[in-house]
C-alpha cells in the first residue's frame, strides 16, 4: 500500500492542513522498463508554496487530486528491464510526498552514496547546492574582494551562497532572523557578519556592515528587504532573485519602491530558476563535494521524521523554526 499526500484545493493566502489530504492505494504491478521506488527523504522546498496556486510560473502548477511535487531521495525496491537502474540504487528525482513512486526513470538520477549519505544529496549536492552555485557563479558573477549580501542567510540555501562566496574571496554579510542563526553564521560559517532583521534596524544594520555599499545581494525574501537592500547597492552591482518567501502568502505583491537605484548605479536585477542548469549540475555536485572534502563547505540538515508530519514540517518553511535543509524523513 502507498501512502500518498494530495493536493485538494488552492490556497487564498496561508495554506492550511486541509489544502492537501492523504490517502491510501495498493500499487500496481510494475510493466516493461519501469521501476518502483520506496522514498526516503522528502524535500521541503519554500516553491512548494507558489507550485500550488493556479497563476503562471516557470514551471506548471500541481493539479488538484494530483500527489503534492517535491524532490526526493529514495532506493529501486524492484525493476523491470531497466537500461539504467537496478535493484538498490538510491535515486534522487520529482517523486513527491509518497511513500512509493512508480516510473520508467525519467527525470531521476543516481546518488554517489560514497561521495555523500543521501540527506546531502537533498542540500549541498542537492537543488540548494545546484542554486547557490549557479546563482552566486553565474549571475551574481562574483569577484574576490567584493561585498556580498544574501538574506535568508540560514536557509539551505542561503548558506551555501554565502560561503561560496568567502571561498571565492569576497567579504559576506547574512541577514536572517535570530540571534540563534546569527551565531551560527558568523561562528559556525565564517560569515563576516550577520544582521537580526527582527530587531527592526535592518537600513541602520547594512549601513554599518556595509560601509563601502553592496555589489552583489542574493535576495531569498524580497519585500522590505529587497527594498532596503537597494538602497545601499554600488555602481553595476549585481541583485540576484532567487525566492520572495516575504510575498508568497500575500494577495498583492509589494514590489520595489526603490527600483530606480538599479538606473543610478547601471546596476542589474536578474531572476534565476535552477532548472536552467541542469545540463551543467555534474560539475557543480563534484565542485561542491570537494569544498566539502576540504572542509570550506559546510552541509546542515534539519530533519523530521513521519510522511503523517507533513504540514507541521511544511509551515516551518514560513515561521522559521528550522535552520538549513529542510528535509522530511517518511520512514
Amino acid at each position: 500500500m502507498n501512502k500518498k499526500l494530495l493536493l485538494i484545493k488552492r490556497p487564498i493566502d496561508f495554506p492550511t492542513e486541509d489544502t492537501w489530504a492523504f490517502t491510501e492505494e495498493r500499487m500496481p504491478e510494475l510493466e516493461e522498463g519501469q521501476l518502483l521506488i520506496r522514498q526516503h527523504l522528502v524535500s521541503l522546498d519554500p516553491a512548494m508554496r507558489g507550485w500550488i496556486n493556479a497563476s503562471r510560473s516557470y514551471i506548471e502548477a500541481v493539479e488538484l487530486g494530483d500527489v503534492m511535487r517535491a524532490g526526493t531521495v529514495g532506493e529501486v525496491v524492484k525493476a523491470v528491464n531497466h537500461p539504467k537502474f537496478k535493484e538498490g540504487d538510491m535515486l534522487s528525482g520529482w517523486g513527491g510526498v509518497q511513500q512509493f513512486t512508480l516510473t520508467d526513470g525519467e527525470g531521476f538520477y543516481k546518488i554517489n552514496t560514497e561521495l555523500a549519505n543521501p540527506k546531502v544529496h537533498m542540500s549541498t549536492l542537492g537543488m540548494p547546492g545546484m542554486t547557490a552555485y549557479f546563482g552566486i557563479l553565474e549571475v551574481g558573477k562574483i569577484k574576490s574582494g567584493e561585498t556580498v549580501v544574501v538574506s535568508g542567510a540560514a536557509g539551505a540555501v542561503g548558506a551555501l551562497v554565502g560561503q561560496i562566496a568567502k571561498i571565492k574571496g569576497c567579504r559576506v554579510i547574512g541577514i536572517s532572523g535570530g540571534e540563534e542563526k546569527c551565531h551560527y553564521l558568523k561562528e559556525d560559517l565564517g560569515f563576516d557578519e550577520a544582521i537580526n532583521y527582527k530587531l527592526g534596524n535592518l537600513r541602520k544594520d547594512l549601513k554599518k556592515a556595509c560601509p563601502e555599499g553592496i555589489d552583489v545581494y542574493f535576495d531569498n525574501v524580497g519585500g522590505n528587504t529587497l527594498d532596503t537592500v537597494l538602497t545601499r547597492i554600488n555602481k553595476h552591482a549585481r541583485i540576484v532573485i532567487c525566492g520572495a518567501i516575504s510575498q508568497y502568502n500575500k494577495k498583492v505583491i509589494e514590489g520595489p519602491s526603490n527600483y530606480l537605484s538599479l538606473l543610478v548605479n547601471r546596476a542589474k536585477m536578474e531572476g534565476m530558476v535552477v532548472f536552467d542548469y541542469a545540463k551543467r549540475y555534474p560539475q557543480a555536485v563534484l565542485q561542491l563535494a570537494q569544498w566539502m572534502k576540504e572542509d570550506k563547505l559546510k552541509s546542515r540538515e534539519d530533519i523530521y521524521v513521519g510522511i503523517e508530519n507533513f504540514y507541521e514540517t511544511f509551515c516551518r518553511l514560513f515561521t522559521g523554526e528550522k535552520m538549513g535543509k529542510l528535509i522530511l524523513d517518511i520512514k
